[in-house]
Parts: C-alpha cells; sequence; structure tokens
C-alpha cells in the first residue's frame, strides 16, 4: 500500500546509514544460508516442497532447553539462538517453554486435517497453514508456552515481545495483522530470522515480519 512504502521511504530517509548497515547484514547472513529468509505463506511461491527437509536439525532433547515433549527439532543457527535467548530468560526467573518447534510436510498434514475436523476448512485456514507453507516445516520457527492467547498475559509471553528480536526472533504473526499474514494473532509464534533481519524489522518495517521478508525477496 502507498501509505507503507511512503513510511518505510520516511524511516529510511530518516537514518540511510542504518538501513543500509542492517540491510548489508542481514543480505550477508542469507548468502550464507539461502533458507533462512525463505518466504513461506499463502502467497504465490510461498510454498515448500513435500520433500523439504532442513540438513541440520538438532535435537533438543538433554540439552537443558525446557521442552513440553520429547522429539523437538531446530536448525542448528536457531537451536543456537534459542539457548542463549533461553539463558537470558532464565536469568530473570523465566522458563521459555518449547511447545512445538520442527514439522515435516506429512505432520502438517495431520495438524491442519485435525483443524479442518474440528473447525470446518475456512478456519482451519486462519488456524494453521496447509503443509507446504508452515514455517515449522523451516526448522527455525517456534511455538512457546500453552500455544493460546493466554501466552500473551503470561510473564515469558510479555519477555519475548520486548526482548526476542535481541536474539534475532520476531513475531511471525502479530495481533490485528491478518489481512497481512493470513493467520490469526498468535503471541506465542516466533521466526528465527538472524540478529540482522529482525533488527531490520523493527526499525524499518513497523516490527512487520512478512513486510521485511517480502522487500528481502525482492531485495537481490
Amino acid at each position: 500500500p502507498a501509505g507503507e512504502r511512503a513510511a518505510l521511504r520516511g524511516r529510511i530517509e530518516a537514518d540511510p546509514a542504518r538501513f543500509l548497515e542492517l540491510l548489508a547484514r542481514a543480505e550477508s547472513d542469507r548468502a550464507a544460508d539461502p533458507i533462512l529468509l525463505r518466504r513461506v505463506d499463502k502467497g504465490p511461491g510461498g510454498a515448500l516442497a513435500e520433500t523439504y527437509a532442513p540438513p541440520d536439525l538438532f535435537a533438543l532433547d538433554g540439552t537443558g532447553l525446557p521442552v513440553s515433549r520429547t522429539g523437538h527439532r531446530l536448525r542448528r543457527a536457531a537451536f543456537a539462538a534459542l539457548r542463549e535467548m533461553d539463558a537470558a530468560a532464565r536469568a530473570e526467573g523465566l522458563s521459555l517453554l518449547v511447545s512445538s518447534s520442527y514439522r515435516s510436510y506429512a505432520y502438517q498434514e495431520e495438524v491442519f486435517a485435525r483443524n479442518v475436523s474440528q473447525d470446518g476448512i475456512e478456519r482451519a485456514r486462519m488456524l494453521s497453514a496447509e503443509p507446504g507453507r508452515s514455517q515449522h516445516q523451516l526448522g527455525t520457527a517456534i511455538d512457546f508456552g500453552s500455544i493460546d492467547d493466554s501466552f500473551a498475559e503470561t510473564a515469558e509471553g510479555r519477555w519475548l515481545s520486548r526482548n526476542a528480536r535481541r536474539f534475532g526472533f520476531s513475531a511471525s504473526y502479530p495481533r490485528g495483522m491478518e489481512g497481512l499474514t493470513g493467520y490469526l494473532w498468535e503471541s506465542w509464534h516466533y521466526r528465527y530470522v538472524g540478529k540482522a533481519a529482525a533488527a531490520l524489522e523493527e526499525e524499518f518495517f513497523g516490527g512487520l515480519q512478512a513486510r521485511m521478508i517480502a522487500f528481502m525477496e525482492v531485495y537481490r
């Protein structure tokens, strides 16, 4: 939209050096890891192949991180960032419970089918991603805590809202942005995008991950 483009232009013009610095760092991170900022959503080109699985998934079992069950896995960069973020939260007496992490295409088929059965196809599409269109298949997305709206009002939910970007995570589905993201608000869902991209998103894209990733997709 024209208004958002004007707002972005205004923020860039207010501090072009900072914008270019963060953009260069985010582009360097993406060059090293092309899937890091891959757009995964409902739009054209936003689907991952059924066969896609990250090559560097790391099991969280035995790492000391709080997990809801055995079997959670993340890509190694996301795991390292989560471990750093977990230590910072623990220092403040908080526990960032990992309730969902990597999901295969097949697992997402089950999740989506269950939501369709419970809520019907239209609402299911607002509540969960269709197979191939889930950020969880990237191995860099995490659901924390209760996986419901109550999480936003917990100490952990408030802490993540304030601090996650310092560690390279950002909220994928903010409140009131259903028209942009295609999904209802999920206060518990964070995606690892790297520290540079997370800062770029916060400082220049209004804290909207979808806008930042769309920009990075066309910036080459």
